[in-house]
C-alpha cells in the first residue's frame, strides 16, 4: 500500500513509519519543518511538506494513496489553552479525509484518546460510541471525541474507517509525554507525588506495540471499528510515583486533591483521574498482543532518569 501518514516525525509516528516500511508499505509522510523531512527521508519514507491546516495538500495526498493515518494533532496549541482551536483543525482535517476517500472503501485510521473516557470504571471498544457517550460538544478533549464520532460515520459514506484509541501514556524511551513530565516534577519538587492515596489507574501501552497495532488497523480493521491500544490495563498512580521515588531517591508523598493543579501544574486535572481500559475485544478482532515491556518495567530500566 501506499500510506499517507500526518504526525509522521512524532513521538508516535516516528514508530509507525518504520512499521509500515518493514511491513512493506510505501509511505508518504507530512513535514511542517526541515527536521521533520529529514527524520522521515533517514527513515526511508518520502515526503510531503505542509501542516494540518494546509487542507488541498491533505486531499491530493489522500486521493493518491491507498490508506491514510492521521496521527496529528495541535498539541502545543492544546497545553496553552487552546484546545477547542486544536480539535477544530483536527475536524477539519478528518472532515477534508473523509471527502477524499469517500466510496473508496479504503482504510482511513485516526488516533483519539483514552483519558476521561468512563471515569471509575474499566472503559471497552464499545463505550464512547453514540449520542448519550457525552461526546459531541465543548471545548475540552470531548470536542476531539467528537471527531472520533465523525470518523466512524465516514464507514457508511465508503471509507473502511476506524479510530485508535491511545493510553495517556504512550511509553518508551526519548518519551517526552506525561511520564516524563512527572520525573520532571518529581525532580523539581523534591517529593514523588501522587494524589490521594494514589490507587487511581491510567492504562499504558509501550510506543512499538502501539505502533504495530497502527498498522494492523490499515490492513485489516473492519469499517467503523473502535480499537484500544492497551497493554496495562490499569497501573496505579501510586505505584509510577514509587518507581520514580526510588529511581530518583526522593520520598513518595500524598498530594491533596485540592493541591493537585499547584504541585503537579497543567497535569494535576488529569493525574487524579481514575481510567483504566481494557483492549480485550481489539486483541479478538486484530490478533494484537503486546510484547514490549509494561510501564513499571519500562520505567524500571531507568532511560527516564538520565541526566540530559
Amino acid at each position: 500500500m501506499r500510506v499517507f501518514v500526518t504526525g509522521a516525525s512524532g513521538w508516535i509516528g516516528s514508530a509507525v513509519v518504520p512499521e509500515l516500511i518493514g511491513a512493506g508499505h510505501e509511505v508518504v509522510g507530512l513535514a511542517r519543518s526541515d527536521a521533520s523531512a529529514a527524520a522521515l527521508t533517514g527513515a526511508g519514507a518520502r515526503v510531503c511538506r505542509g501542516t494540518i491546516d494546509d487542507l488541498d495538500i491533505l486531499r491530493r495526498e489522500a486521493a493518491a494513496s491507498d490508506g491514510v493515518i492521521h496521527l496529528a494533532f495541535k498539541h502545543d496549541l492544546a497545553f496553552t489553552g487552546d484546545f477547542r482551536g486544536a480539535a477544530d483543525a483536527d475536524r477539519r482535517a478528518v472532515e477534508t479525509f473523509g471527502e477524499a476517500l469517500a466510496g473508496s472503501d479504503r482504510p482511513f485510521v485516526i488516533a483519539s484518546g483514552l483519558l476521561g473516557l468512563t471515569p471509575g470504571r474499566v472503559a471497552t471498544e464499545r463505550d464512547g460510541r453514540g449520542p448519550g457517550s457525552g461526546a459531541g460538544h465543548g471545548d475540552g478533549p470531548e470536542a476531539r471525541q467528537a471527531t472520533a464520532l465523525r470518523t466512524l460515520d465516514l464507514a457508511g459514506h465508503g471509507v473502511r474507517s476506524s479510530v485508535l484509541r491511545l493510553p495517556p501514556t504512550v511509553h518508551g524511551e526519548g518519551d517526552y509525554g506525561f511520564m516524563a513530565v512527572l520525573v520532571g516534577i518529581a525532580r523539581d519538587r523534591g517529593v514523588s507525588g501522587h494524589v490521594g492515596d494514589g490507587s487511581n489507574r491510567w492504562p499504558a501501552v509501550h510506543r512499538l506495540d502501539a505502533a504495530h497495532l497502527f498498522r494492523l488497523a490499515l490492513e485489516k480493521a473492519p469499517a467503523g471499528s473502535v480499537l484500544h491500544a492497551v497493554a496495562d490495563e490499569g497501573v496505579p498512580i501510586r505505584a509510577v510515583a514509587g518507581e520514580i521515588g526510588r529511581h530518583l531517591g526522593l520520598p513518595v508523598v500524598s498530594i491533596a486533591r485540592e493541591e493537585a493543579g499547584e504541585h503537579f501544574s497543567w497535569l494535576g486535572g488529569m493525574i487524579g483521574t481514575d481510567a483504566p481500559a481494557s483492549s480485550a475485544l481489539t486483541r479478538e478482532l486484530l490478533g494484537w498482543r503486546p510484547v514490549q515491556p509494561g510501564l513499571l518495567d519500562d520505567l524500571g530500566k531507568g532511560h527516564y532518569f538520565r541526566a540530559g
